[in-house]
């Protein structure tokens, strides 16, 4: 395989780090070499936060250059929209959580958050391919709340097979990372988008 690059970006307190860590984890059981890194900007809750990791079979560096990302997963759309940077539109997916998390500077009336359909027409001009979805409204009538929206993004990434990592070791990864008690919980809204494809593709059948 050749090396796959992966950007996953969003703000802090959406577990940036803990879906770094599974990807990584997960990689590694599969059998790839991987290197990864941690780009912060203010790391308070809020703050904006990048992740790289890059699989292959000889990885060298840790730093997704500028338009080499094969797949951005962004929790937050305005950071999806900042991590253009590193797509190009000849071979860079994008998977977009359209659940808007409004910065301090546009509270205070320092700038004004862009309407959905601009941030996705200007990710248009970087991506071969966007799946946009309001993830975090999904988990949360699931769970109730919105806090393994993470964990949503990554099985859905999983289940349309846009992330060349097996459901089996995502698992393994996830049950090095997340405590136990938390874990069956997780690996429900894991399961998620799995679960809805074969229950459309049963309906389909009938």
């Amino acid at each position: 395989m050749k090396d796959f690059n992966i950007v996953l970006t969003g703000v802090g307190g959406q577990g940036i780090l803990t879906l770094q860590k599974i990807i990584s984890e997960a990689a590694m059981k599969q059998g790839y070499d991987v290197k990864a890194s941690e780009l912060h900007g203010l790391a308070q809750r809020g703050g904006h936060i990048e992740c790289h990791v890059r699989i292959g079979k000889k990885i060298h560096s840790s730093l997704v250059r500028q338009g080499n990302a094969d797949l951005i997963i962004a929790l937050e759309p305005l950071e999806g929209l900042r991590a253009t940077y590193y797509a190009s539109k000849q071979k860079t997916i994008f998977l977009l959580n359209t659940y808007e998390i409004i910065p301090l500077s546009v509270y205070i009336g320092e700038g004004k958050y862009p309407s959905m359909d601009k941030i996705l027409d200007n990710i248009k001009d970087f991506s071969k391919k966007i799946f946009s979805i309001n993830a975090s409204e999904i988990v949360k009538r699931t769970t109730g709340s919105i806090i393994s929206t993470n964990i949503y993004m990554l099985g859905y990434a999983v289940a349309e097979n846009i992330i060349p990592i097996k459901k089996e070791f995502v698992l393994d990864g996830m049950k090095k990372v997340i405590k136990k008690k938390y874990f069956e919980m997780n690996k429900k809204v894991f399961e998620l988008r799995e679960n809805q494809i074969k229950r459309k593709n049963l309906y389909f059948k009938k």
